[in-house]
This record gives C-alpha cells, structure tokens and sequence, in this order.
C-alpha cells in the first residue's frame, strides 16, 4: 500500500478498501470438473444396447452370444432350484395368499393357514393380519418356517412370488425371506427387469441365456440363499414383473446356457459399452484375464441413449469431502487404460498431496455412467479480494478439456453477461485482468457446462486526514456514495471501537469530529451497502 506523507496536520492519504485487502491471502480458486465418456455399465460382456442392435439387424441369440462371449458355445443344464434373497434385516414379515397355504415349521410341523395375510416377528407367531379374519395370534413356532403355495401363489409384503417362501431368523436376530422357485421361474422375473419385454425378441432370447448361465455361475451353494433378488446378484420382479414377451424367450431357451470348456460361464452384462466393450482385467484392475471375457466391437451399441454421455459436473469442493483429502482439490488428471476406459484417477490437492483412486470408485462417487470417461476443468481465482474501486483484479485460473470458454460476469444486482474469451496456454491456464466498479461474480463458461461462481468484493476507495488541531478527520470516498456513514475508529489493544460517525456529501467528503491523542491509531470504516463491501483506510497515527 502506497502512502502519502502530508505536512503539518494532514498526516495520512490511505486507501481504504484495497488496505484490507492486502493483508488477507488470496482466496482459493474455485474448482469444478467436467466429466464425459461412453456407455453405461461396467463394459465387461454382453453389452444389451448392443444386443438389441444385432438382433434387429438379423442375428439370433445364438450369434449374438457367441460375439460377446468369443470361444462359448451352447449348451444344456440340469433343471435347478435356485434360493434368492428378497428381503433381509427385517423386524417382522407378512406372508400372504388369495388361496389356502400351508407353513412347515423348524421341527416338520406342517400348519395348515386359511387365505389371508398373517405377520410375524422373530419368535414365528403368527398373527391373521386384517381385512382378513383373525383368529389371534398362534404361539411361537421353531423356525425356520417354509410356506408353501395351494391353488395361488404365495406373496411377501404384498408381492407375489412363483415357488416357496422361507423365513430365516439370521444371526444378527432379524428375518430373513427367500424364495426357493426353479430357475425357469426365477427367470420369469428377472429377465424383464433386466431387459424391456418390448424390444426384439432373439435380444431377449440373448438375455434369457445370459440371465441363466450368470445365476447358475455364481450362485453361493452355502449358506441360507443362492443369490440376491437384486442387482447384487440380478433384479428380480416376481410375477407383477412378468411379460409374455419374455416369458416365451426363457420358454425358447429352456435350460440353454453358455458354456466354455465344459463350464458354465460367468456371463457379464451390462446396458452400454459406447461401442467397445471392456476385458475384465481394464475394467477391474484386480481382476485375472478371463478368456471369454474380452474387449469386442459393439457397432450397434449407437442405439443406446448413452452411447456418449457428459458433461457430468463435478465440484471441487464435494471431491474433497468425498476422498476426505486435506486441502482443496487443485488438479485431477485421468490414467487411461487398455481399450481407451480410465484406469485411475489422479488428484492433487493444494498442499501438493496426491491420491491414486481407482476410476470405478470415482464413477461410483459421482454417479457415471461408466469408467470410459476423460475429465475437463474449470478453475478460477482472483489475486485478491476484496479490491479497491477504481483497482484492477487479475483473474487466473485453469480451462481444460472444454471447448470455448468465455468468463461472464455479473455485477451486483445486475445478471449474467460476457465479459471476453478465455485464451488459454498450451496447459489450460490463463491470466485475465478486470477493473469492476461494484462487488462482481464472476464463472466460466463452455457450451452447456457452467463452473462455480467466484465472487470478488470491491470497497470504496476512502481516504483521511487528520483535521487542525487534532479535533477529528475528514476524508473522500469513491465512487460517490452520498449519505453514506463513515465511522471514525480507534484501535484499543486488538479491537477497534468506533468514536464517532460521519455522512458522506454530495462531493463524495466527509468529516468526523472526535478529539485525537496524539500517538493513538485511527481509521475510518464504511459499509455503504449498494453492491460494495466494507472499505476501511490503513491505521493512522494522530500528531
């Protein structure tokens, strides 16, 4: 800060909002960064998009499968019973049926039950649930207990479900629920909500053998259940799911699944691949190669509304929270993998730290639509804030992988305006100059992505001096701020306190009147309000 020496009683010509400003650090930049890729999933297998496409250009399931899963071939498999998991951690569930129904309980009691609901809790009493009549509440039965349907199915929670219904007290001393069906049946269910009943039929004829090659290749075969009734395992809709359309491709493909020498293969699928699909040692890093499970062309895959995807907005400051990093977020750049899918991600923080993340964890973080991602940038700070009017700000800042940025601004009380190009270095960074005449927000901008805002407070330029005799200061404020109340402060020990007050006049002066000591500090404050932050001059020591 420049100062000015004044004879006699005019000690000090201070700037007042850039005084502040000085002594505080430049702020951190505000970051945020742009993601965009290519398809939807983990990219390892059938791609279903894809499927749909090669089936409408005449391929059968068959031929469809055999692109996917390279060196399979089909083949039949045993009729089975599969155990699935529709519900966990439960306090108490209600089994019903529109038809009579029996229940075995743990001992080999069977229990015959009158069409109704009945709920239970973990000691397995049973207890008639209303419309329906009641007939109290039975005592405790051993579990576990296995219902078994009459002339209707058996419904859980209202759901209804083809096979029986088991009901497990795990070991945490909840209840568990699974639905022991046959494979076809299970199928029914779990084929139309893993693929539209409406699209080309060989594409569900394709899912259909998909569907059962994965649940017989990765059941459990321990423990109370075989797999999930969810997308842990497979989305799984019982009958309120089912459609005739896939109903008759299950039929088709009855006990059909793909083999690779002699087993029953893992078979992966997923909604787009954005037309490769992945190995499963790109996509999961962790993973040994798996010789069906390799990268092919997917030309049909276009069809998929997220063939390509983005921009996804990411801001900085929710990337910190989210890998709980010590400073803010200062740069992310992505390691590419085989195949053009990132393999991790990079970030550095401001104190220089840098975290490897893998990229599925950051697709998981922020709700990607796949790993097949590249990340660009925005970043924008300013050398200080706030300035004094009439002062210029140099705004800096990081553009990267976006295509014409410009920075807008928006002055307080008015909206958003173009304030110039952004001419970046081959690196991305650029340097820009502004001279706001009020308090100002200011972000970049490229297409349809929007960085975070970044706001830079200007103060009234004020200035003081002392008057004749030490009986108080005058001074100017700018721009013209009439009415406006400036407060005369003393500091006493590290607080200021205010003496006196003054109103800014038509010529932009003031006055304070308040007898000096000689030797103690003074400054002059104002908070005009108007689109300006507090201004205050620099300390002045009275003659």
């Amino acid at each position: 800060m420049r100062r000015t020496a004044v004879l006699g009683f005019a000690l000090l010509a201070l700037v007042a909002g850039s005084a502040g400003a000085r002594v505080q650090a430049a702020p951190v930049p505000v970051t945020s960064f742009v993601f965009a890729g290519h398809g939807y999933g983990h990219g390892i297998g059938m791609s279903q998009y894809g499927a749909l496409g090669y089936a409408q250009h005449g391929y059968t399931y068959a031929q469809i499968l055999a692109h996917y899963f390279p060196g399979t071939t089909l083949g039949s498999a045993p009729a089975t019973t599969l155990r699935v998991l529709l519900a966990e951690g439960k306090k108490s569930l209600t089994v019903s049926s529109t038809a009579p129904f029996t229940v075995v309980d743990g001992a080999g009691a069977s229990h015959s039950l009158a069409a109704g609901a009945y709920a239970f809790g973990t000691t397995f009493a049973l207890r008639a649930v209303p419309p329906f009549e009641s007939s109290g509440t039975s005592a405790p039965l051993t579990g576990p207990l296995t219902f078994s349907p009459g002339s209707a199915p058996l419904a859980l929670a209202g759901k209804a479900y083809r096979g029986r219904l088991r009901a497990i007290l795990a070991p945490n001393k909840t209840l568990e629920a699974v639905d022991v069906v046959s494979l076809e049946g299970y199928l029914y269910g779990v084929v139309p909500s893993e693929m539209p009943y409406i699209w080309a039929p060989d594409a569900l004829e394709a899912q259909a053998v998909a569907s059962r090659s994965y649940a017989l290749a990765t059941r459990k075969q321990t423990g109370d259940f075989d797999v999930y009734g969810d997308v842990r395992s497979q989305a799984y809709g019982g009958i309120a799911a089912e459609h005739f359309e896939t109903t008759a491709a299950v039929d088709k493909t009855r006990r059909q699944v793909v083999l690779y020498n002699g087993k029953v293969a893992t078979t992966f699928f997923f909604s787009t691949s954005g037309g490769r699909t992945a190995a499963i040692q790109d996509a999961w890093p962790k993973s040994a190669p798996v010789p069906y499970l390799v990268s092919v062309p997917d030309p049909y895959d276009t069809l998929s509304p997220w063939h390509n995807w983005g921009p996804v907005l990411v801001d900085g400051a929710k990337l910190r929270k989210a890998l709980k990093l010590a400073g803010p977020v200062a740069d992310l750049t992505v390691t590419p993998g085989v195949g053009g899918r990132a393999a991790s991600v990079v970030v550095t923080d401001t104190l220089g730290d840098a975290v490897t993340v893998p990229a599925d964890t950051i697709r998981a973080l922020f709700g990607l639509r796949s790993t097949w991602f590249t990340a660009g940038m925005l970043s924008l700070g300013a050398s200080e804030t706030p300035v004094a009017y009439g002062s210029t700000v140099d705004l800096s800042g990081v553009v990267r992988g976006v295509t014409s940025p410009v920075l807008q601004e928006r002055p307080s009380g008015g909206t958003w305006q173009p304030a110039g190009a952004v001419g970046a270095d081959p690196g991305g960074a650029f340097l820009l100059t502004e001279t706001p005449e009020a308090s100002t927000d200011y972000r970049l901008v490229a297409g349809k992505v929007v960085g975070p805002l970044l706001h830079v407070g200007v103060a009234p330029l004020v200035t003081i001096e002392a008057l004749p005799g030490s009986a108080g200061v005058s001074g100017t404020v700018q721009p013209l701020l009439t009415g406006a109340t400036v407060g005369l402060q003393q500091q006493v020990g590290t607080a200021w306190t205010t003496l006196a007050t003054a109103t800014v006049d038509d010529s932009g002066t003031f006055q304070a009147l308040y007898p000096l000591q000689a030797g103690a500090l003074y400054r002059a404050r104002v908070a005009p309000g108007q689109g300006f932050a507090v201004g205050v001059t620099e300390p002045m020591s009275a003659p």
